[in-house]
């Protein structure tokens, strides 16, 4: 949701270091998924916690710079747009990755006779949809931006970008 948002705010080419940073965190807790370092953070509830409630100011703060972007005919302030570190903060901090990777990572054997391989072939394939899913998200928001030239539709997208993303980081910490 932050990368659509980001596209519609900020376009394309202004957020890609905030994809790069998004990208780069999600490949970090796959990597922290495959060789069990997320078991040890999960084993730490006070260090959990303080995640937990970081992420959520960031996503609160990252909502309200998607609702408040300028919308309408305007000339894109490259420099407004959250960069590498936020994107690569939020990644790591995302309690929506480590569940959902951690599920598909632990539910499926691709090799059965090699756990090596089998990891190794993991790894690829979910760093490869990592990559290729944030792009397009990113890659959406920014096509959507071109269509929202009204102020008042693009007042309103951007407004609901930022509820859907404050939304589903707390439906996922209520199920979780």
């Amino acid at each position: 949701m932050s990368l659509a948002g980001l596209g519609t705010a900020f376009g394309f080419r202004p957020s890609l270091g905030y994809l790069m940073g998004i990208i780069a965190g999600t490949t970090a807790v796959l990597i922290m998924i495959a060789t069990g370092v997320t078991a040890l953070v999960l084993a730490q509830p006070l260090l959990l916690t303080a995640l937990t409630i970081l992420a959520g100011v960031y996503i609160l703060y990252l909502a309200w710079k998607i609702a408040t972007a300028p919308v309408g005919s305007f000339e894109v302030r490259p420099d407004q747009a959250p960069a590498f570190i936020p994107g690569f903060t939020l990644a790591i901090a995302n309690p929506k990755a480590f569940a959902a990777i951690g599920a598909v990572y632990a539910g499926h054997t691709l090799v059965d006779d090699n756990l090596t391989v089998d990891a190794a072939y993991k790894l690829v394939a979910l760093a490869l949809v990592i990559v290729v899913v944030n792009t397009a998200w990113l890659a959406f928001g920014a096509v959507f931006s071109r269509v929202l030239t009204n102020p008042v539709a693009g007042r309103a997208a951007n407004v609901l970008f930022a509820t859907l993303l404050v939304v589903s980081v707390v439906w996922a910490l209520v199920l979780a």
